[in-house]
């Protein structure tokens, strides 16, 4: 299976995703992976959502990704179009955007993304291990 920043055909390359999916993860974890991401090569992050209450992060992936998507710890709720968005302002009621789209034009790579996830998991495990 071949992963891109946009897996829809139709969407030329360059172009900022429409109707992404979203990965959500707690906060903790997810901020450790947009450390992760943002220390990689390139634009290895898309824009990021942060809920009000700051417990959880919501990645904007490729639509589609919700239907592979299994990493325990995490969801993807697929938008089928209808919900996030690029857009200056949040898709999603009680939310702000952590790394709003023009900073991050691109949807996150799903498989750079559960990479990160996974990292992010491991270093948690560790630090709180030494408490």
């Amino acid at each position: 299976m071949e992963t891109s920043r946009i897996n829809d055909p139709r969407t030329p390359p360059g172009a900022p995703a429409a109707g992404c999916d979203v990965v959500t993860v707690p906060a903790r974890q997810g901020l450790e992976a947009v450390d992760i991401l943002r220390r990689g090569p390139g634009d290895a992050v898309g824009p990021v959502l942060h809920d009000d209450g700051g417990d959880t992060l919501g990645f904007l992936v490729p639509p589609g990704t919700a239907a592979a998507w299994d990493l325990p710890g995490s969801t993807c709720t697929e938008t089928d179009g209808r919900g996030a968005t690029l857009a200056p302002e949040p898709p999603v009621a009680g939310s702000d955007w952590l790394l709003p789209p023009g900073e991050a034009d691109f949807a996150t790579d799903p498989a750079v993304l559960r990479e990160a996830l996974g990292e992010a998991a491991r270093m948690i495990k560790a630090a709180d291990s030494c408490r």
